[in-house]
């Protein structure tokens, strides 16, 4: 092969036979991706081979095991300073792309790993794209994922290849489909079996296609299923659009706006189209949704995903074997995903049924991986051999970490903690997987409080991302440091919070179950509560979760609450629903009636007498009173955690309320929600709801502070720290 060009982001080679390769390795990244300077150095490679005569073909592959991982998120993050010239580059973009694609000389993109956002977009500027038939590899659009649009090209073309319907899914769901499944759809066109097989097959393509054009831009263009105006075109966008009302409610721009990307452009020129896509591309990019989703979704995210909030200057501790205490659906699940990661797992319930009855959800959880083929029958068998099932509280000797799950008690929980401390090795940790009780309580039983932390799992916890970590008072940087390394091992998310009762996520989700209630007693309509919180973002309505997580055990978590008797507004929800518990049984979805009837069909209707008990009453409020006293509840309480130390930082908070309990992505989190609304305005707000509804929306002073500097939510400790500093 002789090496006509070589930098930092790619090389171009031509062999003997004529055939040039492209191979792109950003050296300067930790992934390759779709930017300027990888655009740039692509046209200079591609146009020096369409230029020289003695290539026939040119084939665009990777050396890194990813094909391109997709655009630059840290450059598309910040704000864009001159919008015309934005524009102007991203035409500069699709211009460079169009001399590639009609340049008279056959692409072929070897895709040898994953190609997601702009890395399959760029795969579409090649005229034929192979692929490795690899079950680790994903292809298409997630950037409706992060309040996007494909904005090199993938939103004009995707429905050449794909048809409108396929197509529309892929780009408004963000699809990552496996090879075979792209094929399929048309994404992609050919598959081999092997990264060895790749070069050869794409060399056989373009030896056997010296002339192809893209379809695009082919005399008589034709969308697989039928063009915009063809009955099943016009079913499809009408369907589409429906679709994408119905379940953003307006709240995230980009679906929007990949709609009109396709119905405005589709029967235009593909060079016209592009044009439009642009101006779409850098309309969304200036929304305060994307760039909250892209600040809290991705970037502060991956950062929690890779240990950022472990203690500096600690070792990474990893964890061989864990101990359970409980087997419940709680004790279970974390056994479940500690062995799936490889440790060895020590199950201990009250009996050997309890025990036995613990591990038989991880087997359920693996026959039905099994039954999609996802996992294999000897890899299953593995899993399962690493969990052992015991009611002998001596198994757990020799664990690197001790996780308690047993029922919310004190008593019970202080019992299991001297039972089994005794056995663990004193640099051992030992964890309490309380959603409520104060750790420094807990660990109040235990000889070593400085080994003693929270390890707060969400339900149910094979499924459930985040892990909230809670630090005692007496708790040391060791534990938190060893207590963050085993949830970056099992893959979870972890953030770290200081003690609290009801910490932080359990704090504020609190917050939107009870404004639920406070509302209907008020006489607004349970049907009107809950499709407002919906359509505001929230994934289901403050009366079905606390169905989910029960009324009694609510009853339970605020008669514990030693200030319950003291707090007028607690005590008003505390009889409410202690009534609905006590004399009617609404005891919740477990016992199939809480403030729905469950049906045996699956199905649930809201209880009919919910109206007359509260004098129900479809004028009660506005709607946008309604939504608005639902977010802002939440918001405030975050802000108060912040402001007590319980959040140790900003992202934080907005983490664990977009992963904890399903805060709206496109606000940025409960705390971003803040600078959404605008400080000034949510403060005006919050004290029109506190005068009307309560001092549960009484604002803090520091939040008045910040508002009258002109801060940002994000400048919180900026703001606290002394002058001179």
């Amino acid at each position: 092969m002789n090496i006509v060009l070589k930098n930092n982001i790619l090389t171009y080679e031509v062999g003997s036979d004529g055939i040039g390769i492209i191979t792109v390795n950003m050296v300067d990244h930790p992934a390759n991706l779709f930017n300027a300077e990888m655009i740039q150095a692509y046209n200079e490679a591609a146009m020096t081979a369409i230029n020289d005569e003695a290539v026939s073909g040119v084939i665009v592959t990777s050396s890194r095991r990813m094909f391109m991982a997709g655009g630059d998120l840290r450059f598309l993050g910040k704000p864009i300073e001159d919008v015309d010239a934005f524009f102007k580059g991203m035409m500069t973009l699709h211009q460079k792309m169009r001399e590639v694609e009609t340049g008279g000389k056959p692409f072929v993109a070897a895709i040898n790993g994953i190609a997601l956002g702009g890395g399959m977009e760029l795969a579409l500027t090649c005229h034929h794209r192979i692929c490795v038939n690899d079950t680790s590899i994903k292809l298409g659009f997630p950037e409706v994922k992060v309040g996007l649009l494909p904005g090199g090209g993938g939103t004009a073309k995707t429905p050449y290849l794909m048809g409108l319907q396929t197509g529309l899914t892929y780009l408004l769901q963000g699809t990552e489909a496996r090879p075979e499944q792209a094929l399929k759809d048309g994404l992609i066109g050919e598959l081999v079996a092997t990264q060895e097989d790749l070069i050869p097959a794409a060399k056989a393509w373009i030896k056997a296609n010296p002339n192809p054009v893209q379809p695009w831009d082919a005399k008589k263009k034709r969308i697989p299923g039928g063009g915009l105006m063809t009955p099943n075109g016009v079913m499809t966008m009408m369907g589409s659009i429906g679709n994408v009302r119905k379940i953003t409610h307006g709240n995230y721009p980009g679906a929007q706006y990949i709609l009109s990307v396709v119905h405005d452009g589709l029967e235009l020129t593909i060079d016209r189209a592009l044009e439009i896509e642009a101006r779409y591309f850098t309309k969304v990019l200036q929304t305060k949704e994307a760039k909250n989703i892209i600040r809290t979704g991705f970037f502060a995210i991956n950062e929690a995903k890779k240990g950022k909030a472990k203690p500096k200057g600690y070792d990474f501790q990893k964890v061989n074997k864990v101990g359970i205490l409980g087997a419940g659906m709680m004790g279970a699940g974390i056994a479940y995903v500690s062995a799936k990661a490889g440790m060895e797992v020590v199950l201990k319930d009250v009996t050997m049924e309890g025990a036995e009855k613990g591990k038989s959800y991880s087997t359920n959880l693996l026959n039905k991986q099994l039954s999609k083929g996802y996992t294999t029958p000897e890899k299953m068998q593995t899993v399962l051999d690493r969990i052992e099932a015991t009611d002998d509280p001596n198994a757990v000797e020799g664990s690197d970490l001790i996780i308690e799950a047993v029922f919310e008690n004190v008593e019970l929980k202080a019992k299991v903690t001297k039972q089994t401390e005794a056995v663990l090795a004193a640099d051992k940790v030992y964890a309490s997987n309380t959603s409520t009780i104060p750790i420094t309580l807990l660990a109040k039983a235990s000889e070593r409080p400085e080994n003693f932390i929270g390890i707060h799992f969400f339900s149910p916890v094979d499924k459930m991302p985040l892990v909230e970590i809670i630090v005692g008072e007496k708790t040391s940087d060791k534990t938190i440091a060893q207590a963050v390394d085993y949830v970056t091992q099992i893959k979870k998310v972890p953030i770290v919070v200081n003690d609290s009762r009801g910490f932080y996520t359990s704090r504020c989700f609190g917050t939107f179950t009870s404004e639920g209630v406070y509302l209907l007693k008020e006489g607004v309509p349970a049907a009107m509560i809950e499709n407002v919180a919906k359509r505001k973002g929230m994934p289901v309505g403050p009366l079905a979760v606390s169905d989910e997580v029960s009324l009694t055990l609510g009853l339970h978590v605020m008669e514990s609450d030693p200030r319950l008797k003291d707090n007028e507004e607690m005590m008003e929800l505390y009889e409410l629903q202690k009534m609905l518990v006590h004399e009617y049984g609404r005891v919740g979805k477990k016992g199939g009636k809480g403030f729905y009837d469950y049906l045996p069909n699956r199905q649930k209707n809201l209880w009919p007498k919910l109206a007359e008990l509260f004098n129900s009453d479809v004028d009660t409020l506005d709607a946008e009173t309604v939504g608005k006293r639902i977010l802002h509840r939440q918001a405030l309480e975050a802000y108060r955690c912040l402001e007590e130390g319980v959040l140790r930082s900003v992202k934080d908070g907005d983490i664990g309320s977009v992963m904890g309990w399903g805060f709206p992505i496109y606000t940025g989190g409960a705390l971003s929600y803040i600078d959404y609304v605008g400080m000034e305005t949510f403060i005006a707000e919050c004290d029109d709801f506190a005068e009307r509804f309560g001092s549960r929306f009484s604002v803090p002073d520091s939040l008045r502070a910040m508002a009258e500097a002109g801060a940002s939510i994000h400048d919180f400790h900026k703001m606290q720290e002394p002058v001179g500093a």
